[in-house]
């Protein structure tokens, strides 16, 4: 993982977001977006549209994880952490993480968030995912990370990474962030701190996916907390 890790991370702490260009190869993602016929792999899968989440599926891997997202999790889990305490102490939340994964799993399956969440999105022409938080419970790791394992332009067509940001007292601010095949997005999961006049103040994020025009489209998803 041939990432220069402080200029990453001093651009998550400032932005709420960075890319990781080229996290896999073209032969993980396809490697990766290939397990989802196999239902093997999975504790659940979702139907968007049944629920009001948008159009398309997903469905949320079992334990024990495939190789490759193991690693994923417990790789970038501590490159992560420094930012996710940082952001902790800027909004005044006490709360700290642990410096491996292993030790904050611990902590979410104590609390009773057993179910693990890393999940492996499906869209195809006509869907999308609405705007939304992946909250799962109690524990909340502030970040998380989506890949890109498809081909934009090649393999479908729309279907943009859109990012929300609301401050107190202020409209909504959009994103695109712009994926091509292995690359990640690393982003906040439900808030993050903004330096103002008086001091940091908490801003809300949400996340979701603009609607696909033609093809089909697969992502995983990386999050670092178990679920209820």
């Amino acid at each position: 993982m041939d990432t220069d890790w402080h200029t990453l991370t001093e651009e998550l702490q400032t932005r709420g977001s960075v890319v990781m260009p080229k996290l896999l190869s073209s032969e993980e993602c396809l490697a990766i977006s290939g397990l989802y016929p196999q239902a093997s792999h999975f504790r659940s899968r979702i139907v968007m549209e049944r629920h009001g989440f948008g159009r398309g599926e997903y469905q949320y891997f079992s334990y024990p994880l495939p190789d490759l997202v193991q690693t994923l999790r417990t790789t970038l889990y501590p490159k992560l952490v420094d930012v996710a305490n940082r952001w902790n102490e800027a909004m005044g939340i006490e709360l700290r993480y642990p410096p491996e994964h292993a030790e904050f799993l611990a902590r979410c399956h104590q609390a009773g968030q057993l179910r693990p969440t890393p999940l492996l999105l499906q869209y195809a022409e006509g869907d999308y995912n609405c705007l939304h938080q992946d909250v799962y419970g109690e524990h909340v790791f502030p970040l998380q990370v989506a890949v890109l394992l498809s081909r934009p332009g090649e393999d479908f067509t729309g279907g943009e990474f859109v990012l929300t940001e609301q401050r107190p007292r202020m409209q909504s601010r959009p994103e695109v962030v712009p994926l091509a095949q292995g690359d990640a997005v690393v982003f906040a999961v439900h808030h993050r701190p903004v330096q103002g006049s008086k001091g940091f103040y908490r801003v809300n994020m949400r996340h979701g996916v603009s609607q696909l025009r033609s093809g089909h489209r697969h992502t995983l998803g990386v999050i670092f907390h178990d679920a209820q």
